[in-house]
This record gives C-alpha cells, structure tokens and sequence, in this order.
C-alpha cells in the first residue's frame, strides 16, 4: 500500500499542533463550564431573576387574609428560601409574579393592573373543574401561566398526595356501618346523583351534609366518616385530574376504602396504587358493586390499606404553602408566553 502514512508518524508529533489543539480544549472546557456554573445565562429571563423573589397576591381566595408580607412565611412554615409573599398592591412594580384567583375576577378588566411591568408574569389560579368555571374566554391573551390541579399546568397544585413513610404499619379505624357519603351540593343533573339514586336500591348509605341537612363540624368530619368500611367519592363534574379532598381526605385519611366516580382508573393510578380503592367502572352493573362491598370478606378488605405501610397522606389546605411553591417552580418555567385561548386549554 504506497499511499499509506509511515506508522510512525502522527500528526501529534508537531509541537505547534499539539498546543493548539490543547488551547482549543481549554477554551472549549471553560465555555462548557460556564453554562454548567450558571444555567440561568441561557435563558434570557432567568437571568433576571433576582431573590427574593416577590410574589403578588392580588386579591387572597378567601375573605379571611393572612399576614403574609411582614413575615418570611415560605421559609418559617415551609422552608422555601428566597420568596417573598406579599398582598399589598402598592409592591405591584416590584412584584416579579402576581397572581390570580379566578375566583376573584370581576367582568371586565378594570380591577387588573393597568399595566404590566416587562418580566414580570402573571398567574390564573384555580381548583375547581372546567364544569364549575365561568366566563374564561374574557382572559384571553392576559396570564403567562396557570396553576391549577392538572398535571400539565405550569404549576401543579393537587388537592392531596401520598408521601413516602417508614411506618410499616397498618392502621383501620373500628367500624361500625358499611357506607357513607359527604355531600353538600347536590344536583340531580350530575353524574353522582344517577349513580347514588341507582346504588342506593341495593344497599343503605349513611349521608351527611349540608344536601341532607346532617352537616358535620370540622372536627366530627373525619371521626364520622371513620367508622365506615367505604366512602364515596364522588366528584362533582368528571374531569382529568379532578381528584379532590374527597378521595385524599374524606377517604385515603380517614381510614376508609374509597369507592370512586371521577376520571378513568387509568388517571387515579397515576396519583394513588391501584389497590387502594375501588371504582364504579369496575364493574358491569351497580348491582354488581353493591354486592362486592356487601360480601367482602376482612382479609379482602385489610388489603385495600396495604399503601399504609409505604405511604402517608399529605394533604395541601393552605394558599400560602400552594403560593410558595411557585418560587420552586420558577426557574423552570416558561418567560414570555401568553396563553392565547385559556378557555380552550382547560376544557381539553
């Protein structure tokens, strides 16, 4: 082969070559280095992110409003540094988020912000379903992100989820009847009532609430429940991810079996095991699950709080806490965008 190199040589041999390749691998190195240092310089806004970072509330969900902005309230109750809550609307032009319930939003724009400061982003904020939300098409074009109980909002904000634990242990309150039923809004239009009116022709369900004038205390709402071997929860609209404190406390931390209506099994896994509750569309007939909860036997039903064993329930009750978690969020998400339909999006 006379048109091969002698074994001998090698390009590497050049002194001039070998240092320049060698600069060129240092000089590579430190530009690397210097997004590994600093993420944030590759992401235009998050450059800007200056701690604390302020958090505008413009007008709190309830009627009763906690001081939140004389205090460190993220890292005092939940250890979130670098955030700072705040409701007081003069901080608006300092504020780099400001939030929103749409629970408080007014017909028309006259009681938002005039105007909008360049970086700062604005949050619509929801728990309820698409079936219990009104006149959203008026806010298109106006908030960069949603927080919500979807899995897919730019801040997910569930109702309960299971927490890993060390116990190993089972805990099952004594009980003392089969069924029972929290319901204070009760509508013969809605899916759960078809399905109560239909079961309830083949087994006794005990009902407390505002809808059959037996409402519970807060403190007698879990101890009640408790002595019930299940619980139904059921949703009050049928959505993807509307899992409610139905399920997490009425249910899961009372130390009853949930038998649910609500979006597929599919979706509920995804939250909760797959042995930890029961769901109506399990079964071919309401007859059917009538009967499989009437002859359950003790050894059957003990498995249903095997999850205890790994698991505890954490429930989210307060803003403040749901609030914080958007500082946690923050570098991670999207600056700039505007949700062109919101109306659209949280129907899909």
């Amino acid at each position: 082969m006379p048109w091969a190199l002698p074994l001998r040589w090698s390009p590497w041999g050049r002194p001039g070559v070998k240092a320049l390749v060698t600069a060129g691998v240092f000089v590579t190195t430190l530009w690397n280095l210097r997004f590994f240092l600093n993420p944030s310089k590759g992401s235009g806004e998050d450059s800007k992110h200056r701690e604390p970072l302020m958090i505008l509330v413009w007008e709190w969900p309830s009627k009763q409003v906690p001081n939140v902005s004389s205090r460190d309230v993220c890292r005092e109750l939940y250890g979130i540094t670098g955030c700072q809550l705040t409701t007081e609307r003069q901080l608006l032009h300092q504020a780099d988020v400001v939030v929103f319930f749409h629970s408080r939003l007014q017909p028309g724009r006259d009681r938002l912000p005039k105007e909008r400061l360049p970086g700062q982003n604005w949050v619509w904020v929801s728990l309820e379903s698409p079936s219990n939300t009104r006149a959203l098409a008026e806010w298109n074009q106006t908030f960069n992100w949603v927080m919500t109980y979807r899995q897919d909002s730019d801040i997910f904000i569930p109702y309960g989820k299971l927490v890993p634990n060390r116990s190993a242990t089972v805990n099952i309150p004594p009980k003392t009847n089969l069924v029972s039923w929290v319901v204070s809004n009760y509508h013969r239009t809605q899916k759960r009532a078809e399905v109560y009116k239909n079961l309830s022709r083949y087994l006794h369900v005990n009902i407390y609430g505002k809808a059959n004038k037996k409402p519970l205390c807060k403190d007698c709402l879990l101890p009640t429940i408790s002595k019930s071997k299940f619980y139904l929860a059921f949703e009050n609209s049928i959505h993807r991810d509307y899992i409610t404190e139905k399920l997490w406390r009425n249910s899961l931390l009372a130390g009853t079996v949930p038998v649910v209506l609500g979006p597929p099994r599919a979706n509920y896994e995804q939250f909760v095991p797959a042995d930890s509750f029961i769901h109506v569309n399990d079964f071919g007939s309401l007859e059917e699950l009538a009967t499989f909860l009437k002859t359950m036997n003790s050894s059957h039903y003990r498995q249903f709080f095997a999850w205890q064993r790994r698991f505890s329930v954490k429930l989210y009750t307060d803003w403040r806490e749901r609030i914080c978690t958007i500082c946690m969020a923050y570098p991670r998400l999207p600056h700039g965008r505007l949700y062109p339909d919101l109306q659209s999006w949280f129907n899909s």
